[in-house]
């Protein structure tokens, strides 16, 4: 009866009003509104995380906000939908960073980066612990993917007890600190690598060489990991963040499918494909890069697992000449891996390259053509992307950029 009495009482009891972003806003001064042209706020109160300039009819509130700068979003009746970071230069203005009813269910992160920074790392953590990473068997991961994690224009890689941010965003630059001391504090990082995204961030209105000198804790050059067993030397001067951690899941499946057959791997990088290949059993593979650091690194990990240097080779060539020359001497394999680097990085350069193929929709239609043109057919036995540490925000589709389609060749 005392149990049931309590459940009675807490039912009774009242609920706690819930408190609005505009009454949040009221408590900070100077924060800056951008009221949303008519027809465009269900976009964003869809989940839409980057409003772009287009959308915005006009901005509210004096001295008008610079890049970096915490703001509100709201519709034509200048009631908020949600906050994010302002960005004057940038095509899209805003990076949303909580909804209306985010903050009505907890205010504490409302208009606040930092707090919001640290809810964020540590749920990011709390979600790959729950994915099984790190692990015994591979220390290698990513722990926070930009959209995906609710932290648009940031992106960070875990290697053992480094860290390495790839910045992309003017709001990224201006937290820098914030985010180093998140996350040392929630993920015992020993050493951080900061890594600007130059391109980028230029469109962003920032010139990375007024960004200050690299931290010390910049200075490694090279680290090993473990992903799936396998061991790697990997270098931070290397490509994207060093490491690819997205193909992770796509090399272990080649693992599971090389047993007695000869491989080949096309832009082959430090060895990914190849090493799971020969791990997995394979009696010939042949690795194909032009990059010789790359290929160094490759072919150090060869000693690294110590597998058999005869079953395992590299070659620095052109991918295109090497499979031409292949074609003219009739040579084959039994399982051919191509993982080119990315050829179209953006929308407006589709035309010019195969590649952004995952929005676009285009890319098993091209393979099909070629196929045709060389009077092949074939057929699709596995679809896949990025690794299940690089969520994806389904009202931001640009973030699924990996499309890794295995065919049979007929």
């Amino acid at each position: 009866m005392q149990l049931s009495a309590r459940l009675v009482r807490s039912l009774s009891l009242p609920s706690p009003a819930s408190t609005t972003l505009q009454e949040i806003a009221a408590n900070h001064k100077g924060i800056a509104k951008l009221v949303l042209k008519k027809g465009k706020t269900q976009l964003f109160k869809d989940g839409s995380p980057m409003v772009y300039s287009g959308a915005v009819d006009r901005i509210v509130g004096r001295p008008p906000p610079k890049s970096g700068d915490v703001v509100l979003v709201a519709d034509g009746t200048e009631k908020p939908i949600g906050w994010g970071m302002y960005n004057a230069v940038s095509m899209f203005c805003v990076r949303l960073m909580q909804l209306e009813e985010e903050t009505a269910r907890d205010p504490s992160c409302a208009l606040n980066m930092e707090k919001l920074l640290e809810t964020r790392i540590r749920d990011a953590l709390e979600l790959r612990r729950s994915l099984g990473l790190p692990s015994m068997d591979t220390n290698a991961y990513r722990l926070v993917n930009s959209e995906g994690d609710r932290l648009s224009g940031l992106i960070v890689d875990v290697f053992g007890n480094l860290a390495v941010v790839a910045s992309s965003a003017a709001w990224v630059e201006k937290y820098k600190s914030e985010i180093e001391s998140c996350i040392c504090r929630t993920c015992d990082i020993d050493h951080i690598r900061w890594r600007p995204s130059a391109d980028i961030l230029k469109e962003e209105g920032l010139d990375i060489s007024d960004l200050g000198e690299p931290h010390p804790s910049h200075s490694l050059e090279r680290v090993k990991v473990i992903e799936n067993g396998i061991a790697y030397a990997i270098s931070l001067e290397g490509q994207k963040t060093g490491f690819y951690a997205d193909q992770r899941e796509n090399r272990k499946f080649i693992s599971t499918i090389s047993e007695g057959r000869k491989v080949l791997d096309i832009c082959c990088y430090s060895g990914g494909f190849s090493l799971n290949a020969a791990k997995g059993g394979a009696v010939d593979v042949l690795g194909v890069d032009t990059s010789i650091p790359a290929l160094d690194l490759a072919k150090e990990n060869i000693l690294l697992n110590k597998l058999d240097p005869g079953r395992i080779s590299y070659l620095r060539e052109d991918a295109t000449e090497f499979m031409k020359s292949a074609a003219s001497r009739h040579e084959s394999w039994d399982l051919v891996i191509l993982d080119p680097p990315k050829l179209a990085p953006r929308r407006k350069v589709l035309q010019n390259a195969s590649g952004v193929m995952t929005q676009s929709g285009l890319f098993l239609c091209i393979l099909q053509s070629a196929a045709s043109m060389v009077g092949r057919k074939v057929t699709v036995l596995r679809q896949a992307g990025a690794a299940c540490d690089h969520p994806i925000d389904p009202s931001y589709p640009e973030g699924a950029y990996l499309s890794n389609v295995m065919l049979r060749v007929l």
